[in-house]
């Protein structure tokens, strides 16, 4: 741990619980608006694919940005580790709620263990030069 203490990985778990929401929030979104495409052009070939992609595409690509800017605004340095990993993470559980059937309660528990996962991660810090 570094010198802030319990506060970093206080923040981490902050940010990655927040990014969570916010990425569910834009991937299910998007989810669903690509599936409203493909039912209204039904007679259509791959209606709604080039939407489904940019859904997950999004969803995928905004988590670490959100890890990041949430960690710099919080005055946090040195979270590569948690940018990374956190983003590679975020695809599977990501994944896995929005595009599996998954219940409201399964959803809240691996957003939650995603968070916790983000404290964890957050609490190494990756010195500067």
């Amino acid at each position: 741990m570094t010198k802030s203490g319990p506060s970093r990985w206080l923040k981490g778990a902050l940010v990655s619980a927040v990014a969570a929401i916010v990425c569910y929030w834009l991937w299910a979104s998007l989810t669903e608006w690509a599936d409203g495409v493909a039912n209204s052009q039904q007679d259509a070939m791959m209606a709604g694919s080039i939407e489904s992609l940019l859904a997950g595409i999004t969803g995928v690509v905004s988590m670490p940005a959100l890890l990041w800017a949430g960690m710099r605004v919080l005055q946090e340095r040195g979270n590569h580790l948690l940018v990374i990993l956190g983003a590679i993470a975020w695809i599977f559980v990501g994944g896995h709620v929005v595009e599996d059937p998954v219940s409201t309660a399964g959803t809240a528990v691996f957003l939650t263990l995603f968070a916790i996962f983000g404290s964890l991660l957050s609490s190494v810090e990756v010195p500067g030069r």
